[in-house]
C-alpha cells in the first residue's frame, strides 16, 4: 500500500517568496564575509572592461592562444600598474608616517612668513597642536587606507585569479550576466555600453588626467628649486583625483615656501604655471577625453572618492566615483525599463476580428 506523500504546508506564492528570502540571506552572507576583498573582484571587473578590448583584437580577431594573451594582460597588470602604484603608495605612506617629526621645520617656515608679510599667522602652541593632531589622525588613517602587506598580497592575488576566469570562460560570464540581470536585451545592450563609458571616463581619463599633472607638479617643483619634487610629484598624482583643490593641494604650500625662503622669484613662477599651466591641462584634457569617454561631474567625482576611500581605502580613488556612475546608470536604466512597461499595459487591447 503506498504511503501518500505528504502535502506541503506552504502555498506556490510563499515557496517563491521564502526562495527568495533564502537567496538574499545567503547573498548577504556572502558579501559580509567577503566584505575585506570587495576591492579584489571590483578591480578585476573594471580591469576586465578596460584590457577586453586588447583580448578581443589579439584572441578573436587575430586568432593567439587565449590562455598566453590572458597571461600577458595579467603581466601587463602587474608589472604597469601593481608595481608602480604600491610603489607610490608605500613612499607616500612612509612619508605621511614622519609628519610629526617635521613640526620644527614647519615653525620656522611659518615664522619666516610671518616675518615677510607682517601678519601673525597663529601662535606656536597652535601650530603644534595643529600638526599633532594631523599626525595622530594620520596614523590612524593610514592602516585603513594601506592596509597591512598581507592584506595587499591577498587582494591583488584574488584580483588576478578573478581576471583570468573572466578572460578564460568570458563567453559562460557574459552569458550569465545577460541571464540573471533583469533586463531587457535592448537594455542590456545600452547598460554595456554606458558602463564601459562610465569606466573610460574614471579610470582611463581620471588616472591619465591624475598622472600628467602629477609629473607636471613634480616637475614644475625641480625646476624652482622645491627640495624633493619627486615626492612631492607622487602626491600631486593622489591629490589630482580630487576635483577643485587638487595638485593646488602641493604646489600652492611649495610656493608659500619658496616665499619663506626669500626665492620670491621661485614662488612666482611657480604659482604662475600652477594657475596657468597645471590647472589649465585638467581643463583641457576633461574636454578632450569627455568628447570620447564620457563626462562625469565633478560632484560625482568628489563624493565618490570620500566614499571610495573610506569603504576600499586608496583604491577607493578609482572604485568609489565608478560606483556612484554604476548608481546613476541604473537608475536610468531602470526608469527606461519602467516607462517601456508602461508603454505597453498602455496600449489598447485590439479585437480579433
Amino acid at each position: 500500500m503506498a504511503v501518500p506523500a505528504e502535502e506541503n504546508i506552504y502555498t506556490p506564492r510563499q515557496r517563491h517568496v521564502l526562495l527568495v528570502v533564502v537567496l538574499v540571506a545567503l547573498g548577504g552572507l556572502v558579501l559580509f564575509g567577503l566584505a575585506s576583498y570587495i576591492s579584489a573582484f571590483l578591480g578585476a571587473g573594471i580591469l576586465y572592461v578596460v584590457l577586453r578590448p586588447w583580448f578581443a583584437a589579439l584572441v578573436h580577431r587575430h586568432g593567439w592562444p587565449r590562455q598566453l594573451v590572458t597571461g600577458l594582460l595579467l603581466l601587463f597588470t602587474v608589472v604597469a600598474l601593481v608595481i608602480p602604484f604600491y610603489a607610490l603608495s608605500t613612499m607616500l605612506f612612509d612619508r605621511l608616517r614622519d609628519i610629526g617629526q617635521y613640526t620644527n621645520q614647519i615653525l620656522t617656515v611659518v615664522h619666516r612668513l610671518e616675518h615677510r608679510t607682517g601678519y601673525s599667522i597663529t601662535s606656536e602652541q597652535n601650530v603644534r597642536t595643529l600638526l599633532g593632531q594631523v599626525a595622530t589622525r594620520v596614523s590612524n588613517w593610514l592602516p585603513q587606507l594601506a592596509g597591512s602587506i598581507l592584506n595587499f598580497i591577498v587582494v591583488i592575488g584574488l584580483m588576478l585569479f578573478t581576471m583570468y576566469f573572466l578572460f578564460m570562460q568570458e563567453e559562460a560570464f557574459l552569458r550569465n550576466l545577460r541571464r540573471y540581470l533583469p533586463f531587457r536585451p535592448a537594455t542590456m545592450d545600452k547598460l554595456q555600453e554606458a558602463l564601459q563609458n562610465n569606466v573610460h571616463a574614471n579610470v582611463l581619463g581620471q588616472v591619465l588626467i591624475a598622472a600628467v599633472q602629477g609629473t607636471l607638479t613634480g616637475a614644475t617643483l625641480w625646476i624652482f628649486g622645491v627640495p624633493d619634487p619627486v615626492f612631492w610629484g607622487a602626491v600631486g598624482i593622489f591629490v589630482a583625483f580630487i576635483p577643485v583643490l587638487g595638485t593646488p593641494l602641493v604646489w600652492g604650500p611649495a610656493a608659500l615656501y619658496q616665499f619663506s625662503q626669500g626665492a620670491t622669484a621661485q614662488g612666482v613662477g611657480i604659482l604662475l604655471v600652477g594657475f596657468i599651466v597645471v590647472m589649465n591641462v585638467d581643463n583641457l584634457l576633461r574636454i578632450v577625453l569627455a568628447s570620447r569617454m564620457g563626462d562625469i561631474h565633478p560632484l560625482v567625482t568628489l563624493a565618490g572618492v570620500t566614499l571610495g576611500i573610506e569603504l576600499f581605502g586608496i583604491l577607493g580613488l578609482v572604485i568609489g566615483p565608478l560606483l556612484l556612475s554604476y548608481l546613476g546608470v541604473l537608475l536610468h536604466v531602470f526608469a527606461e525599463e519602467n516607462r517601456q512597461a508602461q508603454a505597453v499595459n498602455s496600449e489598447p487591447i485590439r479585437e480579433a476580428p
